[in-house]
């Protein structure tokens, strides 16, 4: 880059396809795309390695993929999303495969119940929970504009769909996530 010269946009480092290039959009996104998988997972560690294999995902498939507009935030933040349900789901198998296994009387993990005595992380997951409860639609637009902090423009971009249709389910997810999250308490 030229002193004085803007730094190239996230397309064009895309494009180019090159380590160099990626690392530079890694360095510009990590730390949103980590904020983005702890507030889906809840967790340190998870969100650690939702991150990894959120941008693994994103170099191994960079040649196949097209950013939409000008910024890979939305489909860094839709791979997190597909990345941490499929983990989620992993870890929902073991669990009841465990359960299966072990009995009854299976010990709680001493991190887990540390983790439940910190009021915002269980809230989170709650949240988190509700939020994999909501339909299709809805569930894609409150991971990306509730979770991700994404702008109802980006996601109506990133989504393939009008605004109204954004606000919309968004309006519908935040009512669903109030009944499901007041259920739960």
């Amino acid at each position: 880059m030229v002193d004085g010269a803007d730094p190239p946009d996230d397309a064009a480092l895309w494009a180019r396809g090159d380590r160099e290039s990626f690392g530079e959009l890694f360095e510009r996104h990590v730390e949103a795309v980590w904020n983005h998988a702890y507030r889906l997972t809840g967790s340190w560690e998870q969100a650690h390695d939702v991150t990894s294999a959120t941008f693994l995902t994103a170099w191994r498939t960079r040649a196949d993929v097209e950013l939409v507009r000008d910024s890979a935030l939305p489909l860094l933040y839709t791979m997190a999303g597909n990345v941490a349900r499929t983990a989620h789901r992993g870890s929902a198998r073991r669990s009841r495969l465990l359960r299966k296994v072990s009995g009854p009387s299976t010990v709680d993990d001493h991190a887990d119940a540390v983790a439940h005595r910190v009021d915002s992380e269980a809230r989170l997951r709650l949240v988190v929970a509700a939020v994999r409860l909501l339909p299709p639609a809805q569930r894609e637009v409150a991971e990306l504009c509730l979770l991700g902090d994404l702008p109802i423009a980006d996601a109506a971009r990133h989504l393939g769909l009008a605004e109204a249709s954004v606000r919309s389910h968004l309006s519908r997810a935040r009512a669903r996530l109030r009944t499901l999250t007041e259920e739960t308490r």
